[in-house]
């Protein structure tokens, strides 16, 4: 990328940051060329749909949570480290103003999306979570991941101490019809990390 374009796509990105910290994903996108010192044209030929631009604001912070996602899978119990992740990308998304609203509205043909990164790296934890009997076979990150950030995107007035509370009284819903024995410790262990959480919060 030459230096001239380099700066323009940088001051796209710091403008729709501010604005969609502001006003969310639905932020004017004439108002951030305006900001970023672009004509709507150069931000269009950059970013051509709107989901390209909250993509790329919001790539960090997914990375972030997909790199806690890899961490996690030495956790030993295996729905620990699935609900913890659950939690924590809850709380991200609901105190980062606009990034439920793309995770949950980006286009299905998007497939290097910020959303494909997150089930991808949930996948695993998941997997270690129904193979050992804490969850049920037919659930899936992507149900996972539209859970979370419906919660995220509902709390957001309210905060991720909230959005904690909703997420915990959702995930009692996951276990197996008939739980083994193991499993009602292991959802009192749920419960006991989301207390935690919301504490936190």
């Amino acid at each position: 990328m030459r230096a001239d374009a380099q700066r323009n796509y940088d001051r796209i990105i710091k403008a729709a940051s501010e604005a969609i910290a502001r006003d969310g994903a639905y932020a004017s996108l004439e108002e951030i060329a305006r900001a970023a010192g672009v004509g709507s044209a150069t931000l269009h030929r950059r970013f051509p749909t709107r989901w390209s631009l909250l993509q790329a604001v919001f790539r960090g912070c997914v990375r972030n949570l997909a790199a806690r996602a890899g961490d996690l899978r030495d956790v030993p119990d295996s729905l620990d480290a699935l609900t913890t992740w659950l939690h924590e990308v809850t709380a991200y998304a609901t105190t980062t103003r606009g990034l439920a609203d793309s995770l949950l509205n980006e286009p299905v043909e998007e497939t290097d999306s910020c959303g494909t990164m997150l089930i991808d790296a949930g996948e695993p934890l998941l997997r270690r979570a129904i193979d050992n009997g804490s969850v049920r076979p037919d659930v899936t990150m992507a149900d996972l991941m539209i859970l979370a950030n419906g919660i995220s995107l509902a709390a957001q007035p309210t905060g991720a101490a909230k959005a904690n509370q909703l997420l915990t009284l959702a995930l009692q819903g996951i276990g197996p019809a008939d739980p083994p024995p193991h499993t009602t410790e292991a959802q009192s262990r749920v419960d006991r990390a989301a207390a935690v959480h919301t504490s936190d919060g």
